[in-house]
């Protein structure tokens, strides 16, 4: 597993990251946490969703685990922040 630092969160599951992530040959800094699927921005909650993340990693340390795949160039994969998986802390939306 790789550190990064999260610099901008986007919506409830998904966040930018530096340094970028490099998998299979492909490059970015967009990551999509799996484990939890939070509601999206304009929908209820999905404001809500993005603020909890927010207060939660942004400006932190996240470990990115074992990538699945890009989608929407985003970086699929299990994230552990803190050394828990970062769906752990998102029951509500599992």
């Amino acid at each position: 597993m790789s550190e990064f630092t999260v610099v901008s969160v986007i919506d409830g599951d998904t966040f930018e990251v530096l340094p970028q992530w490099r998998w299979n040959g492909s490059s970015g800094s967009r990551v999509r946490p799996t484990g939890y699927d939070a509601p999206e921005m304009g929908t209820s909650g999905g404001q809500q969703a993005k603020d909890k993340l927010a207060r939660l990693i942004l400006d932190q340390q996240v470990e990115l685990g074992s990538a699945y795949k890009i989608d929407h160039g985003r970086l699929v994969c299990d994230v552990y922040f803190k050394g828990k998986n970062l769906a752990s802390y998102f029951p509500e939306y599992q």
